[in-house]
């Protein structure tokens, strides 16, 4: 996983970011010494829509355009155009199904990465941080609900 000088850079971002809100610096060293990082270049793609999933990240340095087909026509759409502080890949963490989306970086970025068997480590390891760290998932999971549900209404018929 990661060195120890490494594992304390992670620490301190991690103390901004929302989806850690419930978890103190020494449950997210723990969290911290199970991940890994990738650098993407300009153009590398972090995934495509149906590949397997099995990891999530959560971006440090850059920026990645999400993007998904249209499911008429042939063309894709832009879904969302993440950056620093922004993760991206949790429901691959919870279920194993195919990745939803494509995510290409747009600039140099650096990712933290924590794979599916890591995540259920957390929880088998240290129950009570396994615990937090999901609970932020899906409260970050429900913030992107309730975003995709005002998005949608834009475009829905009125009733009235």
């Amino acid at each position: 996983m990661v060195d120890q000088e490494l594992s304390q850079a992670i620490v301190a971002f991690f103390l901004d970011i929302p989806i850690f809100e419930r978890i103190n610096a020494l449950e997210i060293k723990l969290i911290a010494d199970q991940m890994n990082v990738l650098k993407l270049s300009p153009g590398d793609t972090l995934f495509r829509e149906a590949d397997p999933a099995g990891f999530m990240c959560f971006i440090e340095q850059g920026t990645l355009k999400v993007t998904k087909r249209a499911t008429s026509g042939n063309g894709t759409v832009l879904l969302a155009t993440l950056g620093r502080g922004q993760s991206i890949g949790e429901m691959s963490v919870i279920e194993n199904l195919p990745r939803s989306a494509t995510a290409r970086a747009m600039t140099p970025a650096r990712l933290f990465i924590l794979s599916r068997p890591a995540f259920e480590l957390i929880l088998e390891r240290y129950p009570d941080v396994g615990n937090k760290l999901l609970k932020g998932i899906a409260l970050l999971l429900s913030r992107h609900l309730r975003h995709t549900s005002e998005q949608l209404a834009m475009f829905m018929p009125l009733l009235d």
